[in-house]
């Protein structure tokens, strides 16, 4: 009894490491499981829930600095016509559910004079442009562009500003599309899912033009259409569901939140639209990359795993053509594939960059020279 109590305590910590392979093997030869498992694996890497957070944060800061230059544009434009000015903002918006009546009420234009209006349009400009270009550095991040090869600060901003307008479009649009249809009130069931539709395709649209700007140039647009569509149908569903609890829910309650029921409101409902566009566009990035199946854990690399993981170290490059990034893994870490996974993109591994030594008469070489014949004398 003693001698089988003795191997069995000395072997456990080796059971799970099996277990695990197993896990790991299995996982990888189920392909819709072994997908999954890479777009989490790859989303938990990229810190895709702190991508998200920011996301959300600076586009609940640009709301109000966006629908505060509406309202003044709208003022200034529709000055004869208040009833037009008042059917634009509350169309706008619709696609904040719940706490659309709150921002409708405390949502009022700028000083229309040109000193007030221009200092405003600037301040509300440089506060909404967090946004994009949050969005800018979510979207290279997820699709591992180098820094050195990102669009120039210059670009960045004038895809920034457009990016802006884009999204005041998408609100202004789907506003009018939703108020058309008659999302929510109660009008024939055909025209609402008829002006659901049309709103899910002109978001569609939308979306991968905002995508575009958002992603460096090297990536085709059509890497990440399915993720564009996809974001759009999520948009619209969420935004259904929304009206559908303002009708039948909270239809009495609505004006009760006050400042608390608007600033959680808006904050839950831009988060859970930015988590789940970061997390189809790591489920795109994924699939025309070919960054699957990944394992789980261990000591052992599958081609997916040395694509994912220089490409993060190669991300880090600042200059380009001045110093590059070059990944070398232990030959005990690719020695083995395990049988049954399907077939990645490999990548080519590079030893890892050494640094030059001096040149006999560089002044590199001299200043050695020197400091060993002073540390001689001395």
């Amino acid at each position: 009894m003693r001698a089988a109590h003795g191997p069995a305590r000395t072997g456990y910590p080796r059971i799970m490491p099996s277990l695990l392979d197993r896990l790991d093997a299995a996982q990888r030869r189920v392909p819709p499981v072994a997908y999954l498992v890479a777009v989490f694996r790859k989303a938990g890497e990229d810190q895709a829930g702190y991508l998200a957070t920011l996301l959300s944060y600076y586009a609940f800061l640009a709301i109000f600095p966006l629908l505060l230059v509406l309202a003044t544009v709208l003022g200034i434009l529709l000055s004869h016509d208040p009833g037009a000015q008042q059917w634009v903002l509350h169309s706008a918006l619709t696609d904040f559910p719940v706490i659309g009546t709150q921002l409708h009420a405390n949502i009022h234009s700028l000083d229309r004079t040109g000193v007030g209006l221009s200092v405003g349009l600037i301040g509300t400009a440089l506060g909404a442009r967090g946004l994009s270009t949050a969005a800018q550095a979510t979207f290279n991040t997820i699709w591992g562009i180098p820094y050195a090869r990102r669009p120039s600060w210059i670009r960045r901003q004038a895809h920034g500003l457009a990016l802006l307008g884009v999204i005041a479009l998408d609100v202004l649009v789907n506003g009018a599309l939703s108020s058309v249809s008659g999302i929510g009130d109660g009008h024939a069931l055909w025209l609402e899912w008829l002006g659901a539709a049309g709103s899910t395709l002109v978001n569609a649209a939308l979306f991968t033009l905002g995508f575009r700007l958002a992603t460096a140039r090297e990536v085709p647009t059509r890497s990440f259409v399915r993720a564009a569509s996809a974001t759009a149908v999520v948009w619209q569903s969420l935004l259904s569901l929304g009206s559908y609890l303002v009708d039948h829910e909270l239809k009495n309650s609505e004006d009760l939140y006050g400042v608390f029921g608007v600033v959680l409101g808006l904050l839950a409902w831009l988060h859970i639209q930015s988590r789940v566009t970061v997390l189809l566009l790591e489920a795109d990035c994924v699939r025309v990359r070919r960054l699957w199946p990944r394992t789980l854990d261990g000591p052992n690399l599958v081609p997916a795993d040395i694509v994912a993981f220089t490409s993060y170290a190669q991300m880090q490059e600042r200059r380009r053509g001045v110093a590059r990034i070059s990944v070398d893994y232990e030959p005990a870490a690719t020695s083995q594939v395990n049988a049954g996974t399907r077939p990645s993109t490999p990548a080519k591994s590079v030893p890892a960059a050494k640094v030059p030594k001096a040149m006999p008469g560089s002044p590199s070489s001299r200043e050695a020279q020197k400091a060993s014949a002073t540390q001689d004398g001395a």
